[in-house]
Formats: structure tokens, sequence, C-alpha cells
């Protein structure tokens, strides 16, 4: 077996991971996750978009105030 041979065998076999890479994207088997995905930059999260960039939360405001008594 020649270096030929093992180019040739790994060229299919990189193929093949290529053809089923894709077969896996495209299927309507995942169709759904991947539609979920799709909107996830979309997606807002109100608590966190309401509050100041520099307020703390409730509990890391108790801990400053115990820590220093």
């Amino acid at each position: 077996m020649d270096i030929n041979t093992l180019r040739g065998i790994a060229t299919i076999l990189a193929m093949l991971a290529f053809i089923g890479i894709t077969v896996w994207a495209y299927s309507s088997y995942k169709k759904k996750d991947f539609d979920e995905a799709a909107l996830l930059p979309f997606a807002d999260e109100p608590d966190e978009a309401e509050k100041p960039y520099n307020e703390k939360k409730p509990s890391e405001k108790n801990d400053a105030r115990s820590s220093k008594q």
C-alpha cells in the first residue's frame, strides 16, 4: 500500500463524512430543532432588558451589606 492509496481512502472517507453531515442537516427529522435554533437570536429576555446595566441583583446587594458588618 503506497501513499496514493492512503490518499484515496482519506478522500473517500472525507466525502462520505460530508455526505453524511449534509443528509443529517437537511433531514426532516431535525427540522423542528433547527427551526427553533434559528429563532434564538430574536428571543428576548425581558427581565434582563429592563434592568440598568450597573444594577446588581438583590442577592448581591445583601451579600455586600452582610460582608461589611
